[in-house]
């Protein structure tokens, strides 16, 4: 399968990507997920930029512009990355509509699938401030409160509110934690600071699902933090560099796997406690860092560059000149990049993060994704 990834001619390299990607996620999406999944679950996510879907745009009217969502899109849609992200891929997986976020007031939307309350820049801490993950748990109790009134409601248009059932069946997935400990670097903390706050975020992570379980959530789909150290912005701006042998920053990503680490022992402490509930921990870190150490497996020619940005080698990243804002170049369609924008992945990343979350092995425990699939 790797030798498909070797082409040295950048639209053939694309042509076969493309196609191998198409391919392998039509295969895991049958007969398993598609064939099965012919009422998709309604869907819930909290989280940050890794996931947000638009709801920056929507919720503070900031401008998210092209080329963001050039590939798949052909138009900005608020993700920061060229086209899709992974959490588009794992709704595609399970054939439902990709997520709506909820400060999307225009559209018509009614979210009978779902909603996306996940923002760019979101964290646990501090818990009181926009949109961090407390607030995005209020937005929702407000979010089911109107529903559940407008679905028991005697007008003709109650059909297209979620009901209690479909609240209580639903999947609830959150990927957030990552903001945390960058805010902490960036603030000057030490490695030995960074790791003290962790136990901290962790709380508030686990305050999220047992909130949502007492609101009668029982599916739940955590994912942990991704290589913070590889990623190509944090290599720019760190002065004082501490690299492994893949050359990303040690003390980033040792943080990163604390946390990583904690999230694990409190989804496992939650599992004993919530004997009712399904709560899937999913190796986000494993799968990011894989494409990192073994990018030419995968056909990536730069896995410490953006493909977006300014600075050109070896990280294209500049903090005063960032992707799609005046004097920003970006790599043609098709080039063999990891990182889009510095702190965000490409799609053709996203697609293949998306194909290694659905095999199962990197969950636990492990689950096929179309399990949450309404029966």
């Amino acid at each position: 399968m790797a030798t498909l990834f070797l082409y040295s001619n950048t639209n053939t390299f694309s042509f076969f990507f493309v196609t191998l990607v198409s391919l392998a996620l039509l295969i895991l999406r049958q007969p398993t997920a598609a064939a099965s999944c012919t009422t998709p679950p309604v869907i819930f996510n909290f989280g940050d930029s890794n996931s947000d879907t638009g709801g920056l745009v929507a919720g503070l009217g900031y401008t998210v512009g092209f080329p963001n969502g050039r590939l798949f899109f052909r138009r900005s849609t608020g993700r920061l990355s060229d086209g899709r992200l992974l959490i588009d891929f794992l709704c595609q997986s399970l054939n439902t509509s990709l997520l709506r976020p909820y400060l999307d007031s225009l559209g018509g939307t009614r979210f009978q699938n779902g909603a996306n309350f996940a923002i760019v820049g979101s964290s646990t801490l501090p818990k009181n401030v926009p949109f961090s993950l407390n607030i995005q748990l209020m937005q929702f109790s407000h979010f089911k409160l109107r529903s559940l009134e407008l679905a028991s409601s005697p007008n003709s248009l109650k059909g297209m509110f979620i009901s209690n059932d479909g609240f209580k069946n639903a999947l609830y997935m959150i990927d957030i934690g990552q903001n945390d400990i960058a805010h902490s670097f960036a603030k000057g903390n030490s490695y030995s600071q960074t790791v003290k706050l962790i136990p901290q975020i962790i709380s508030e992570i686990k305050s999220g699902i047992k909130r949502l379980y007492d609101e009668g959530g029982r599916r739940f789909w955590i994912h942990n933090t991704g290589p913070l150290g590889c990623l190509p912005q944090k290599l720019s701006m760190v002065k004082s560099k501490d690299l492994d042998q893949h050359g990303c920053l040690a003390s980033y990503n040792s943080a990163a796997n604390f946390f990583n680490q904690g999230l694990d022992h409190m989804c496992e402490e939650l599992r004993t406690k919530l004997r009712d509930a399904t709560i899937i921990y999913i190796d986000i870190y494993t799968i990011k860092y894989s494409l990192i150490a073994n990018s030419n497996q995968y056909g990536f020619k730069r896995p410490l560059m953006a493909c977006c940005g300014y600075g050109g080698s070896p990280y294209n990243y500049n903090v005063n000149i960032t992707c799609g804002h005046k004097g920003s170049n970006v790599c043609e369609e098709g080039s063999r990049y990891i990182s889009w924008d510095g702190i965000h992945y490409i799609e053709t990343a996203n697609a293949i993060i998306a194909m290694k979350v659905l095999s199962m092995h990197y969950s636990k425990p492990p689950t096929p994704f179309d399990f949450f699939c309404r029966r």
